[in-house]
């Protein structure tokens, strides 16, 4: 089956020839007419995922505790701009304020938010999800719009979805992956003539097997160059929660999930989303590069459950009925447990920050 999208990459690559990986992955998601997050409600039970938002207010309410905890570190600055890029639904940062506000009504009394969203869609959503903060709430098409200033971040499942490119291994080395049409005039995977720089590569060429994937993303290196300049400048810290891995390596991570199952990256395009494992360790080396404090990384699960979020579970289950108890308790371990269909060990969480300062629950690093 054809989605209209894939009729008209098609119609690109009969024109112009074969499109590399990132344009290709640009046009699933952002396509002006046809792209999944124009034209999609992808979040929630009747979307294609689940965020970790969505699944319990727990999450949100422990990035609302580090939130306030960097805040009290970096020595309780006035003028706060909470920030969250790609903010869903609205969800995590309602959780985050209402606990804020809990336990620190002087940092929730000054500081302002700021969601970076382009889809004019879910502005609608958010608008509705922080109706009862709406007096501090302000959106920006562009994360450079948000006003100067010290600064906190969010950026949860943010990196997964910045477009990546691809290098396969070949006898005559490494070239870039991209989308072409094959003898049925369907959309497959091919070699093309872009090589890449030996010196990019975790490892010696010569001990890497043919068909071999390597992924970088220049793009993402891009996002994490704005936002620790903007640290640099304002002062503050961005925690980034994603799915990926912490050290430097090969494979093919390129992944579309459609009605919560997986979906094979060409054949539904526009209409599953496309995502990839995010580097961690490139982000951090992007951080190092601009100067800034790098905390982490940590698993999902360790983060989590080294802010509270046992104790903050145990609270919230107290004195309901027994099976909001059993969701509670499926909440926590599909949030912070391992193993299949769990977030715990796939997720990856780092925070980077100006001034360098420690930050629960980092381990310190000398």
């Amino acid at each position: 089956m054809s989605t209209p999208l894939a009729d008209k990459i098609k119609s690109l690559i009969r024109m112009n020839g074969p499109i590399s990986v990132t344009d290709y992955f640009a046009l699933c998601l952002a396509d002006p007419e046809h792209g999944y997050y124009r034209t999609r409600e992808p979040f929630g039970r009747h979307g294609d995922f689940i965020t970790a938002p969505e699944i319990s207010q727990l999450f949100g309410e422990m990035v609302g505790i580090f939130m306030v905890h960097a805040w009290q570190r970096h020595g309780q600055p006035t003028g706060v701009r909470l920030v969250e890029i790609g903010p869903g639904r609205g969800t995590m940062m309602a959780d985050m304020l209402r606990v804020i506000k809990r336990i620190s009504p002087s940092l929730f009394d000054d500081l302002d938010v700021h969601l970076v969203e382009t889809s004019e869609r879910l502005r609608g959503v958010q608008r509705v999800t922080l109706e009862a903060y709406s007096t501090k709430v302000a959106w920006h098409d562009s994360f450079e719009d948000v006003p100067d200033g010290f600064i906190l971040i969010a950026a949860n499942e943010l990196f997964d979805a910045i477009p990546i490119r691809q290098f396969v291994k070949t006898p005559t080395g490494f070239r870039e992956r991209v989308v072409a049409l094959d003898a049925q005039d369907e959309l497959a995977f091919a070699a093309g003539i872009a090589t890449l720089d030996p010196d990019l590569l975790p490892a010696p060429v010569a001990s890497i097997p043919d068909g071999m994937i390597f992924e970088l993303s220049p793009a993402r290196q891009a996002v994490m160059q704005t936002l620790c300049e903007r640290l640099k400048h304002g002062g503050g810290t961005a925690l980034i929660i994603d799915y990926g891995h912490m050290v430097t390596g090969f494979g093919d991570t390129l992944q579309a999930v459609r009605q919560h199952d997986f979906d094979p990256p060409l054949a539904h395009p526009g209409e599953a989303d496309l995502t990839s494992h995010v580097d961690f360790e490139d982000l951090a080396k992007v951080a190092l590069a601009v100067g800034v404090q790098v905390n982490g990384g940590l698993r999902q699960g360790e983060f989590l459950f080294g802010l509270g979020l046992t104790e903050r579970a145990s609270s919230l289950a107290r004195d309901k009925e027994p099976v909001d108890q059993r969701l509670i308790a499926a909440a926590v371990d599909r949030l912070a447990g391992e193993g299949a269909g769990k977030m715990g060990e796939l997720f990856k969480v780092i925070a980077v920050s100006s001034p360098a300062l420690d930050l629960m629950p980092f381990r310190r690093v000398e």
